[in-house]
């Protein structure tokens, strides 16, 4: 009988190899944000992550160094989304409205960035966020450049105030409730809220008021 299960037993292919460290790595990110955005990288804890992915605690630092590794794979993950709608051709008001979508749709990454700026600690420079955010700073000069931003504006002052008005329905919920009486995470507020925020980015970069038949 050993003999017989020897035959029937065998290893995994390679490409089988490859679609289970996957399936891990991708079970490990996802519970990794959910944690994260619960906790905060510093309460977070590497058995609570394996717990909720399923998997062993040791496979966190196998694919991805550790909490610190993880942490930052999922910044990257996050700019290299960010790329895919964000770019310098696109309108800022489309741009702030596509973050409002996404901030709506998963308020994880927002409450993360949260936890990111209370959390002590010095800061590295050498992040995948703190370069987006060098990048983000070279657009807006551009569209200065180009005249879809007044001059006088501080590109920085710039950056941080559609940030703000992006991420603040997800951060400060119960203002939403109370100033709009809609539940952040609804389509009716997404809808009234992203009009109006198209139109303040819109006067913002100087367009001026729609007309009232317009």
């Amino acid at each position: 009988m050993a003999e017989n299960s020897a035959k029937r037993w065998r290893a995994p292919a390679p490409e089988e190899r490859q679609r289970d460290a996957e399936r891990t790595r991708a079970a490990l990110l996802e519970a990794a944000l959910e944690e994260f955005a619960a906790k905060g990288q510093a309460g977070a804890r590497v058995q609570d992550i394996a717990d909720r992915a399923g998997v062993n605690k040791h496979l966190i630092s196998y694919y991805f160094g550790g909490k610190e590794g993880l942490y930052r794979e999922l910044q990257r993950r996050w700019v290299e989304h960010e790329r895919e709608f964000a770019g310098e051709d696109v309108p800022l008001d489309e741009v702030a409205v596509r973050y409002l979508r996404r901030c709506v749709d998963d308020p994880r990454p927002t409450r993360l960035m949260l936890w990111n700026g209370l959390e002590d600690g010095p800061k590295p420079e050498d992040t995948p966020v703190a370069q987006s955010i060098r990048d983000d700073l070279d657009q807006i000069k551009k569209r200065q450049e180009r005249g879809e931003l007044p001059a006088e504006l501080d590109p920085a002052s710039v950056r941080l105030a559609v940030n703000a008005m992006t991420a603040a329905p997800m951060l400060m919920p119960h203002v939403v409730r109370v100033a709009f009486g809609l539940d952040p995470g609804s389509p009716e507020f997404e809808k009234r809220y992203g009009e109006q925020l198209r139109l303040m980015i819109k006067l913002l970069c100087g367009g001026g008021a729609p007309d009232a038949d317009g």
